[in-house]
């Protein structure tokens, strides 16, 4: 099998895994259709979405006519039916299936089209800088078109980005709630000693493509393919791939991983309030409270509870912990390295939950930002995100609510407006939110 058997447009890439090193490559940043390997970035948002707390894999999506009624491939899914998002996720990356990956776009961002705009926005933050979306599945349409280099560096982000989802790619067949489906990859997992995924794609604009990953001892090599003539040359030509990225990788090599993706530092600014730092800051100055309205004198027992009596100690503790986290936070925006999160950790383990005092007037609504193993990553959440959003967020009160899986971080003291529009803003800035009603 040699590079002149495959049909053009061809291009071609293999990297070594674990430092992202090209190995080969050949027509590598050409723009190509990429077919179903679209549908390697609908999987990798959905993960993002289910650890941000947007949706859960047990979330029951409705089926709209719209995703019912893609084209083969498909799993079968009757519009007005309900599946659980799990369901949805195995069809798309085991058997590709058009409907499901619609299905995911529309359930995560309401409709196709604003789940394509979080596509690019997404491929951008990842450094592919060559790939425009405009559906969720990767059937043929003017515009979407992607390179064999972002293909492959998208590919090295799911392995790394979400490892415990990755065994997905290498199922020979898997349950899909309606009906067990076969992996369209199933012949290279079968036929090559170590392939373990991860996605493929035909479409006649696009020819047969292919990213796949292999792992051979302390080895594991990328290989992407575009514009295969067959599944079996294309197949061939990965696994002639696959061995010279084995036979070019060293044995051993520190492991790099790619760095999780950079949100707002390239393409248009999302819309809303952008704060920008232009000198180091040298004093943290300490907001003067406003005076306490009438509400706020009848609820001594809300404030007792955020914010319990110290000693000396602890209130010194507090106020470093406050100034340390402004300085951080701002610190990061600027892109410069976070401070040390040593010094303070002591003093945001005590059981403050209240970081600033309310002026919500009765209100009684909020929105959650996230669940966090720590109440300081919490509480560190909790200042950025004020930084980051300050007009929709002033004189909202942060709160940290300690559950079972871990610690919330919340804003309240909103009215239902309010609480809609500061998730809408901060969503369009990449951070998860949703609202909190009135218990």
């Amino acid at each position: 099998m040699t590079l002149a058997t495959l049909a053009a447009p061809y291009a071609a890439m293999v990297v070594d895994a674990r430092t992202g090193e090209v190995l080969h490559s050949r027509n590598a940043d050409t723009r190509l259709h990429p077919a179903s390997l679209t549908k390697m970035m609908t999987l990798y948002i959905a993960f993002e979405a289910v650890k941000n707390g947007e949706i859960s894999l047990d979330t029951n999506v409705r089926i709209s006519r719209n995703a019912a009624s893609e084209p083969p491939s498909k799993l079968g899914l009757r519009a007005g039916q309900r599946i659980k998002l799990r369901y949805l996720i195995r069809a798309a990356a085991v058997k590709s299936a058009n409907d499901a990956a619609t299905a995911i776009g529309e359930a995560i961002e309401g409709s196709e089209a604003k789940f394509a705009r979080r596509m690019n926005r997404t491929a951008r933050a990842l450094g592919m800088t060559n790939t425009t979306f405009k559906n969720a599945h990767g059937l043929t349409e003017t515009g979407h078109m992607s390179t064999a280099r972002d293909m492959t560096t998208l590919g090295r982000h799911l392995l790394y980005d979400y490892p415990q989802y990755y065994n997905l790619f290498s199922r020979r067949s898997t349950h899909a709630g309606i009906k067990t489906v076969s992996n369209t990859n199933r012949r290279l997992l079968a036929a090559y000693r170590g392939a373990d995924g991860i996605k493929t794609g035909y479409t006649r604009a696009a020819g047969f493509n292919l990213v796949a990953s292999a792992e051979r001892g302390r080895e594991r090599v990328i290989a992407t393919v575009f514009g295969g003539r067959s599944s079996a040359s294309r197949n061939a030509k990965v696994a002639e791939l696959l061995d010279l990225g084995f036979r070019r990788a060293p044995s051993r090599v520190a492991l790099r991983k790619p760095s999780p993706p950079q949100y707002g530092t390239s393409g248009p600014a999302p819309a809303g309030k952008t704060i920008r730092v232009a000198t180091a800051v040298k004093k943290s100055l300490r907001p003067v409270l406003r005076p306490a309205s009438i509400e706020q004198q009848a609820a001594p027992a809300l404030v007792a509870e955020a914010a319990p009596a110290k000693d000396d100690t602890t209130v010194v503790a507090s106020a470093r912990a406050i100034e340390y986290d402004i300085q951080s936070a701002l610190i990061e925006a600027r892109g410069a390295a976070p401070l040390p999160e040593t010094p303070v950790e002591e003093a945001l383990d005590t059981p403050q939950v209240v970081t600033r005092l309310s002026t919500s007037g009765g209100r009684h609504w909020g929105i959650n930002v996230g669940r966090y193993p720590s109440r300081y990553a919490a509480e560190k959440v909790l200042l950025k995100t004020a930084l980051t959003e300050m007009t929709t967020l002033d004189g909202t009160l942060r709160k940290v609510v300690r559950g079972n899986r871990g610690f919330e971080a919340n804003f309240v003291g909103m009215t239902q407006e309010t609480a809609d529009l500061a998730c809408r803003r901060l969503q369009a800035r990449q951070i998860a939110c949703f609202t909190i009603g009135p218990s």
